[in-house]
């Protein structure tokens, strides 16, 4: 979705008010959670859905 919205990591970051280093932890799939306001906020920076951007792999 970053590509397709033509936006840096560092800029979803900054708009997110989180560290690059946080994101990458999301982006990676190594977060083990995350919070609905959070998934909120990304989607909104991102003008997209939940689905648009989250997987489920089975462990």
């Amino acid at each position: 979705m970053l590509a397709k919205r033509k936006m840096q990591s560092k800029e979803l970051a900054e708009i997110l008010e989180i560290t690059p280093a946080n994101l990458s932890i999301l982006k990676t799939g190594k977060a083990k959670g995350i919070r609905f306001e959070s998934l909120e906020a990304i989607c909104k920076a991102l003008d997209c859905q939940p689905g648009d951007i989250l997987e489920y792999r089975e462990e």
